[in-house]
């Protein structure tokens, strides 16, 4: 899986279907983080939500993996490398080290895998993360049934059929990731939905009550 090929014009193409409702969807909980101690943000693409994480937690440490180096490229430009170590790895192939962050941000990403990988790189992503971890988490969500969700599901069957070829990705639909990261002691603390349903964020905390703010 490689975003190289859409890399150059991926933002024109989100902006001409979302508007700028992925980047709201994206920056729904950053402005409310609690301080952390360090981040792990994973297929960012080009940078945008990277940049407003320095600007909003200028001291805090982050490290970006991605599978695209050209989208690491972006990232890059964009934000530059006094905060943030760049890693390009697939995140299938990448090490890290336990309990080594107390945020991890995975916006637009779980979608792009069939549900072994999914259950992987929850696992993988679980084991790095501290035991107060934060995930942040913004994806697409299956609209309402009957045909006031009928574009929504067109557009995400269209989205899939294009990323499958454009990128490789792996996914054919959307899989529900809630129960793997309840089993792996997150809790859902915050959610906000835009688009009609199409697009949910979420906040997650490892060893919350699970009392829902939203």
């Amino acid at each position: 899986m490689s975003f190289d090929r859409v890399a150059p014009f991926y933002r024109r193409l989100e902006k001409l279907v979302f508007g700028q409702q992925l980047q709201a969807a994206r920056m729904a909980f950053v402005r409310q983080l609690a301080p952390r101690r360090r981040a792990l943000v994973v297929g960012d693409g080009d940078g945008r939500f990277l940049g407003e994480l320095c600007h909003a937690r200028p001291d805090l440490p982050i490290e970006c993996l991605d599978a695209s180096a050209q989208m690491l490229a972006l990232a890059r430009d964009r934000v530059g490398d006094r905060y943030v170590q760049y890693l390009h790895a697939d995140i299938r192939d990448a090490d890290f080290p336990p309990r080594r962050y107390d945020l991890l941000v995975t916006h637009f990403f779980l979608d792009c895998f069939a549900e072994k990988t999914l259950r992987e790189v929850v696992a993988k992503l679980s084991a790095a993360a501290t035991d107060d971890a934060v995930w942040l988490i913004a994806d697409f969500h299956d609209p309402p049934r009957g045909w006031r969700g009928f574009w929504g599901r067109f557009l995400i069957a269209m989205m899939y059929r294009f990323f499958r070829l454009a990128a490789r990705i792996e996914a054919r639909r959307l899989i529900t990731y809630a129960p793997l990261l309840e089993a792996q002691g997150f809790r859902l603390t915050s959610e906000i939905t835009l688009a009609g349903g199409l697009l949910r964020s979420q906040s997650w905390r490892r060893g919350a009550s699970g009392e829902v703010e939203v």
